[in-house]
């Protein structure tokens, strides 16, 4: 990512490859980060000094979650098809949810219920949460292939995206599960990798596919009305990373293993990358 007035403000040295990390909603100084270790770590950026070292998790830590709604909470989901739930104030994980049976890829805090979570897994299954429960209160088998993704949607608490290696995201309502999604978005030629709730718009969502390029889908939330959306193909490689900025609207960032990050208006598509640019 070429950018003006852009300086590093710490570099961490890894034994491992890092897989997800997360913003403290309460101090800017205060981030999590996870690895192929199965580690998770705090980390202090104004004393470049860890908080706490966790290495509870047995094998790779894939996804991490910082609770915006209740700010005290982390959530963890590994390979070791493990969900932990943390507090940055204690040297242990509070809790550990052991129902699926196959590795968790995503674990997302609930936007509007401070205590409420979902993850995916291997399984074909996405699970709602809550923290103060043993069991799932929610399983949905969502797709007939592993689910690498999901999103809460930013305005409505029972409308989630979910996204699979079967190519497809599906658009579910927590109220009527019993009748299918409520949409399903088809396009992507490989695995659906990440989805993502615009935070200024209920109906957009955005989607990065190991196919190599992003689609921004405005969504129908019945069959009946196809949605539309436009792709966007400036990477070379698998698009892994996608996120909507909070302030600016249409404004997305992707992150790819072309080696960029890449910050543009989704109304202005970037040029393509060459597969020699760097």
């Amino acid at each position: 990512m070429k950018g003006k007035g852009m300086a590093k403000v710490h570099e961490e040295p890894l034994k491992d490859g890092c897989y997800d990390c997360a913003w403290s909603p309460v101090s800017e100084n205060h981030l999590a980060y996870v690895c192929g270790d199965g580690s998770m770590a705090l980390l202090d950026l104004h004393s470049k000094k860890h908080i706490y070292r966790y290495k509870e998790h047995t094998a790779e830590v894939y996804s991490v979650d910082w609770s915006h709604a209740n700010k005290r909470y982390i959530l963890t989901g590994a390979w070791d098809n493990l969900i932990k739930v943390w507090h940055p104030d204690r040297g242990t994980s509070l809790r550990t949810f052991s129902e699926h049976s196959n590795c968790v890829y995503t674990t997302v805090w609930s936007p509007h219920e401070s205590e409420l979570f979902a993850s995916t897994s291997g399984d074909c299954t996405l699970k709602i949460w809550d923290m103060n429960d043993k069991k799932s209160i929610q399983t949905i088998p969502a797709h007939k292939y592993e689910i690498l993704t999901m999103d809460w949607n930013k305005y409505d608490k029972n409308i989630i995206a979910t996204g699979s290696v079967d190519k497809m995201i599906k658009i579910w309502d927590r109220r009527i599960i019993a009748k299918g999604p409520i949409n399903t978005l088809e396009g992507h030629e490989f695995a659906v990798r990440r989805v993502k709730w615009s935070p200024l718009g209920a109906d957009l969502l955005a989607s990065a596919s190991y196919d190599m390029s992003l689609r921004v889908w405005d969504v129908k939330r019945d069959q009946k009305s196809p949605s539309k959306f436009v792709m966007f193909d400036h990477h070379t490689e698998f698009v892994l990373g996608i996120d909507f900025n909070n302030y600016m609207e249409n404004v997305v960032a992707t992150c790819s293993w072309d080696e960029s990050v890449t910050v543009f208006d989704c109304t202005k598509p970037p040029p393509k990358r060459s597969a020699t640019s760097k």
